[in-house]
């Protein structure tokens, strides 16, 4: 595991794409606040990059500096949760500006799960977290499921945990908009 995220932050470091474990589904992962490598994962997922994407942080304290103003809510939230939790905030900051939806807002996910949690601590930035599969097509569960066609188009495959067959899934979506006003997106 600790040679995966060595090189893992060795190639996003260098503004490459890897495929990786998270708390859900293996995602396509770069550093979140470089717009080209950010570029290269819409490339990759043959995606519009009108389309935001999500980011992973190690810690909640994290979260302050990817958003102007977190919502007093918000810390409850992260607290409280038992099960991943991607919460929208409006008001993002630090990230590449292609990243964001069109209203500027950002979906952040504290990970608490081993490998992405080290990996984010490791790199000390932001990372985007999303499937890995091209866009429309469903989400592989697990690493079998990935195609051979994304897997050939990323920098660095992570090795460890390949072998799951556990299918786990996807974060909830939580949508927090100035005030505190909370607006479930997915359970």
């Amino acid at each position: 595991m600790i040679e995966d995220i060595k090189k893992s932050c060795q190639v996003m470091a260098e503004g490459g794409v890897i495929l990786y474990p998270t708390d859900t589904i293996w995602g396509l992962g770069c550093d979140a606040t470089n717009p080209d490598a950010v570029r290269k994962v819409y490339e990759i997922k043959q995606r519009a990059d009108s389309k935001a994407m999500l980011v992973l942080v190690d810690s909640a304290v994290k979260v302050d500096f990817y958003v102007d103003e977190v919502p007093s809510v918000a810390w409850d939230l992260i607290e409280l949760a038992d099960k991943p939790m991607t919460i929208i905030y409006s008001g993002a900051r630090n990230l590449a500006q292609n990243l964001l939806a069109e209203d500027g807002s950002v979906g952040i996910r504290v990970t608490s799960e081993d490998f992405s949690r080290q990996l984010c601590q490791r790199f000390r930035k932001a990372i985007v977290s999303t499937s890995a599969n091209i866009s429309g097509q469903p989400s592989p569960a697990n690493f079998s499921e990935i195609s051979e066609e994304i897997k050939s188009l990323v920098d660095y495959v992570v090795t460890y945990r390949q072998n799951e067959m556990s299918r786990p899934k996807p974060s909830s979506i939580i949508k927090l908009d100035k005030g505190g006003v909370i607006k479930i997106i997915r359970e």
